[in-house]
């Protein structure tokens, strides 16, 4: 069974307007020879891929199958036009990877740092996505390695072990709880909280975290890092959930105190997750274990 990338293509721009004509339109193909494309890819198959009507097309179930697929062929294609790219500019390696926000802030830094500089020849794309997230673009092959919450499902995936991750709560040294040996969540829902940017991974896991409880956080203020969030927090406009290893850094220079959560998400098992490690490059490969080394 062969595939023609045009045919992938005008597929998927199909699927995502529900429309022939817009589909072709996306293509730079006319609409007859657009329907001639996919009665052919279908005839290949020996499946619809897409029911017809009067209100446009609509997937048939092999069809959601094969969407899946055929975005995840398009989507490492275009890798390696990115990846050859950068071999042309004397670039000979390039790993791609997704984190939640205490990998990406507190834990990988470092260790990135003495990769690239035992690697010239290797650039990273690192990006900040939730646990879920991650977890799909490593199944589709977005990225190479993914670092998640231990909360989160992997099926299909190969998982190591990583770090552990503990959110705490900071309050100004001034705060009523200040001085609390512990929390619970649902105890401080009514506070005022300082939180990071609506897009970032920890600001969704509170969020959900909260919604959990029947409630919603009360965001005074959110800004771009733990440094601003303490603070805010040190100047008593609210207070903030972050990873314990940020909270007892900025502690020490800052009039914050911690207090332990003694809701169980509060402690999460940190993973790295891969769609299969024999088949990485052998930089990515190396990256892997350096990363599951530095515990």
């Amino acid at each position: 069974m062969q595939f023609d990338l045009i045919d992938l293509q005008l597929f998927v721009n199909i699927a995502e307007v529900n429309s022939l004509t817009r589909g072709a339109e996306r293509s730079h193909i006319s609409p007859p020879a657009a329907s001639m494309r996919i009665k052919s890819l279908e005839d290949n198959i020996g499946t619809a891929l897409l029911y017809r009507s009067s209100q446009g097309m609509t997937l048939t179930p092999p069809g959601q199958a094969f969407l899946v697929h055929a975005k995840a062929v398009l989507q490492q294609l275009e890798h390696l036009r990115s990846d050859l790219h950068e071999y042309a500019r004397g670039v000979k390696g390039h790993v791609r990877i997704f984190a939640n926000t205490t990998a990406m802030t507190e834990f990988i830094p470092t260790v990135l740092c003495r990769y690239l500089a035992s690697h010239p020849d290797v650039n990273i794309d690192l990006r900040e996505r939730s646990s879920p997230e991650i977890v799909r673009a490593v199944s589709d092959g977005t990225t190479d390695i993914g670092i998640v919450a231990g909360s989160v499902r992997t099926d299909g995936l190969e998982v190591l072990p990583y770090r552990a991750d503990h959110l705490v709560l900071a309050v100004s040294r001034s705060h009523k709880l200040a001085q609390s040996s512990a929390v619970n969540f649902t105890d401080v829902l009514d506070e005022d909280f300082i939180g990071l940017h609506e897009n970032s991974a920890i600001y969704a896991f509170l969020n959900q975290a909260a919604d959990h409880l029947g409630k919603a956080l009360k965001m005074r203020i959110q800004v771009g890092n733990f440094e601003a969030v303490c603070r805010m927090v040190e100047a008593n406009i609210g207070i903030g959930l972050l990873p314990e290893s940020a909270a007892q850094r900025y502690a020490r220079v800052m009039g914050i105190s911690i207090v332990p959560i003694n809701d169980g998400w509060a402690v999460r098992q940190l993973q790295i997750c891969v769609r299969n490690l024999r088949f990485l490059p052998s930089f990515a490969q190396e990256l892997v274990d350096i990363l599951v080394a530095d515990v």
